[in-house]
């Protein structure tokens, strides 16, 4: 029985050791401090801080020129430094499209863009394609069809539909166009495929599927 409890105790120790060893090799500050050497709390204070840089843009027709964190992104800076709160931010990766503009004509995804690389740029946001008073198009279509729902992707489905239009009209083809050779025709399928990068968790797809037809003048 004592025999017993000697391997029991030994082996709890070895336990023991064995995770004191693997928090010390993920923590290599507190490893460092025992050595002697400084963590990074007595770093000296005034150190280097965030590289910055200027930047100015245009954005919903006004111009802007901020001096931000070269790490800002395009939709932090269009939220946290100049309060334009209709660009949603959503999975912060690129994968859901609620935080899409419209960059000198293009779409993207403002979370994956740095806003320092759009020096000069013309940016349009769910802000300068309307308001309440003079709805954009398509703005006033999602009303109608009603699909917009819970609303919190909707300003990124607004301006990727609007762009959406644009690349069929300038004969930009997509992965269903049937001949890379002619422009793409205005169909249900163009629109699914360009509209992929824009996840509603409302399921509203058919509703905005409606909407961007009315807007371009074609029986769903």
């Amino acid at each position: 029985m004592d025999a017993f409890r000697d391997v029991t105790i030994s082996r709890r120790n070895l336990l023991i050791a064995g995770a004191l060893s693997a928090t010390a090799a993920g923590l290599p500050s507190s490893a460092g401090a025992q050595a002697g050497s400084p963590s990074p709390s007595s770093a000296p204070a005034g150190g280097p801080g965030p590289a910055r840089a200027g930047v100015s843009l245009t954005i919903n027709g006004n111009k802007h020129s901020l001096d931000v964190d070269t790490r800002t992104t395009l939709l932090d800076l269009l939220r946290e430094n100049l309060h334009l709160a209709g660009t949603k931010k959503g999975c912060d990766h690129g994968q859901c499209g609620a935080c899409t503009v419209i960059v000198d004509g293009r779409r993207i995804n403002s979370c994956l863009s740095l806003a320092v690389m759009h020096e000069g740029a013309e940016v349009t946001t769910i802000e300068g394609l309307g308001d309440k008073d003079r709805l954009h198009p398509m703005q006033a279509a999602f009303i109608k069809h009603d699909g917009y729902q819970c609303g919190y992707c909707t300003p990124g489905q607004i301006c990727s539909a609007v762009s959406v239009l644009k690349e069929i009209r300038d004969g930009v083809p997509s992965l269903v166009s049937p001949d890379l050779a002619e422009p793409p025709k205005l169909s249900d399928a163009e629109i699914r495929e360009r509209m992929s990068g824009n996840i509603c968790r409302c399921g509203a797809y058919s509703n905005i599927l409606d909407a961007i037809n009315e807007v371009a003048g074609r029986q769903a």
